[in-house]
C-alpha cells in the first residue's frame, strides 16, 4: 500500500548547512510573498464563520435622541389663542432583536463559511506545495546553471590555450592557416557561449531570490542522492491523485458551496420570524406628560410574495453557477487524470535520460582525451577534430547537468500532482 504521503530523505556529505536545500526551503516557507499572502486570506475567511454565527444570536442596540420643539399660534376649539410653548425631549432607549426563523437561510450561511475555511486551508496548503515545489525547483536549476557556466569558461580557456598553440605550430608550418582560422572560430563561438551562460545564470538567481525571498549564494551543495518513494506504476498514481489532488479537492468544495448559495438563496423566499424587544425612557415628552417609560415586545413575520422578480431570477443565477462549477469539477477530475499521467510519464523518461547522457559523457571523455592526446603527439588527428571533440564533451558536460537537475524537479512535480508533497515530509531533510 503505498502511503499518502512523500518519503524524502537527501543524503548530503556534509552536516546540516545554510546552503542545503532543506535550508532554503524553510527560507521560501516564511519568505514567500504568495505563501504569506494565502496565509492572510485563510485568517480572513475564517472571520466568516463568526460572521455567519451572529445571524443566531441577539443584536442589542442603545440610541438616545433629544429634540427641541417651538408651539406657536396655538388656537384652541373654542377659537382662543394659546400662549406659546416649546418641549426639549429626551429620549433613551434600548432594544433587543433576535431572529427565530429564516427559512434555513442562516442554516446554509454558516455551512457555506464551514466550507469556505476548509477550501481556505486546502489552498493554503497547495500554496505551500507550489512553494517547496519552486524552492526545489529554482535551487537545481541554480546549481545546473552555475555548472553550465563553469563548463562554458573551461571550454573557452581551452580554446584560447589551443589557438595559443596553434599559432606557434602554424609558424613552424605544422599546421595551415586554415586550422588556425578553426581555432580562433570555436574561441569566439566558446565566448558567446560564456557569454549567455552568464545571462542565463544571472537570470536564474534572480529568480532563486525572488522565490526564496534571499540572496543567492555562490555555491550550492549538490546533493549526493536524493530519494523519493513514489508509486511503482502509474494506475497506482492515478488512485493516489484522485484522493489528494488539491485542484480536484478544492474543486469538490466549491461545488458544495454552489449547492449551498443556491440554498441560501432558495431560504430567502421562505417566511421569516424575528422578536423584539424595547424599552425607553422619555422626559418632557409632551406638554401634558412630563416623563414616560414604555416597553414594547413585537412579534414579526415576514414573507416575501413578489419582488419583481428579483427571487426567481436569484434562484436561477445561482442554479446556473451550480451548474457551473460541477462541469468545472468533472474538468478538474479530467485534468488531474492528465496531469499525473504527463507528470508520471516525465519522471520515467527524465530517468531514462540521465542514464542515456551519464553514458554520453563517460564516451565523451575518453574520445576527447585520446584525441587530444593524439593532436599534441602530431598524429594524423586534425583541428576539426579536436574541436568537434571538445563541443562534443561540453555538449555532453551540460546534457548531463541538465538531466541531473530535471530528474531531480520531475520527482516533486509527480510528488505536487499526487498532493503528497507537504512541509512535514521535507523538514526531515
Amino acid at each position: 500500500m503505498i502511503k499518502k504521503y512523500l518519503l524524502i530523505s537527501l543524503l548530503v556529505s556534509s552536516a546540516y548547512a545554510d546552503n542545503h536545500p532543506q535550508f532554503y526551503i524553510d527560507a521560501a516557507l516564511k519568505n514567500n510573498l504568495k505563501l504569506n499572502a494565502e496565509r492572510q486570506n485563510k485568517k480572513s475567511i475564517e472571520q466568516n464563520i463568526n460572521i455567519s454565527r451572529s445571524e443566531f444570536l441577539p443584536r442589542i442596540s442603545l440610541s438616545k435622541d433629544q429634540s427641541s420643539s417651538q408651539f406657536s399660534n396655538k388656537i384652541d376649539h373654542s377659537g382662543s389663542k394659546l400662549s406659546d410653548s416649546n418641549l426639549d425631549t429626551e429620549t433613551n432607549k434600548i432594544s433587543i432583536d433576535q431572529k427565530i426563523f429564516q427559512g434555513f437561510k442562516g442554516y446554509n450561511s454558516l455551512k457555506k463559511s464551514e466550507l469556505e475555511v476548509k477550501q481556505a486551508d486546502y489552498k493554503l496548503n497547495q500554496a505551500m506545495q507550489q512553494t517547496i515545489l519552486d524552492s526545489v525547483s529554482a535551487y537545481f536549476d541554480l546549481i545546473f546553471k552555475t555548472k553550465n557556466e563553469q563548463f562554458n569558461l573551461s571550454n573557452m580557456n581551452l580554446f584560447e590555450r589551443q589557438v595559443e598553440s596553434d599559432s606557434a605550430r602554424q609558424q613552424k608550418g605544422e599546421i595551415t592557416l586554415t586550422d588556425l582560422a578553426q581555432s580562433e572560430s570555436s574561441l569566439a563561438g566558446a565566448n558567446a557561449n560564456l557569454i549567455k551562460a552568464k545571462t542565463e545564470l544571472l537570470a536564474s538567481q534572480t529568480n532563486f531570490e525572488r522565490i526564496i525571498g534571499k540572496k543567492a549564494p555562490s555555491i550550492l551543495n549538490q546533493p549526493s542522492n536524493i530519494e523519493i518513494e513514489l508509486p511503482a506504476t502509474l494506475e497506482q498514481s492515478i488512485k493516489i491523485a484522485e484522493i489528494n489532488n488539491l485542484d480536484l479537492i478544492i474543486a469538490r468544495l466549491e461545488h458544495k458551496i454552489a449547492e449551498k448559495d443556491l440554498n441560501i438563496e432558495k431560504g430567502k423566499l421562505s417566511p421569516s420570524a424575528s422578536i423584539n424587544f424595547s424599552k425607553s425612557e422619555n422626559s418632557d415628552y409632551s406638554s401634558t406628560v412630563d416623563e414616560l417609560d414604555e416597553e414594547t415586545v413585537k412579534a414579526t413575520i415576514t414573507w416575501p410574495i413578489i419582488k419583481g422578480g428579483e427571487n426567481i431570477s436569484s434562484i436561477k443565477k445561482f442554479s446556473y453557477k451550480k451548474q457551473k462549477s460541477l462541469l468545472l469539477l468533472k474538468d478538474a477530475e479530467n485534468n488531474v487524470i492528465s496531469r499525473t499521467t504527463n507528470a508520471w510519464s516525465k519522471y520515467q523518461s527524465s530517468e531514462s535520460v540521465l542514464r542515456a547522457t551519464e553514458s554520453q559523457l563517460k564516451a565523451a571523455e575518453i574520445a576527447n582525451e585520446g584525441i587530444t592526446l593524439e593532436y599534441d603527439s602530431g598524429n594524423t588527428r586534425t583541428t576539426l577534430e579536436v574541436i568537434q571533440s571538445r563541443s562534443l564533451l561540453l555538449e555532453s558536460r551540460i546534457d548531463f547537468a541538465k538531466a541531473e537537475r530535471d530528474f531531480v524537479i520531475s520527482k516533486f512535480e509527480l510528488a505536487y500532482e499526487l498532493g503528497t508533497l507537504s512541509i512535514d515530509v521535507i523538514n526531515p531533510l
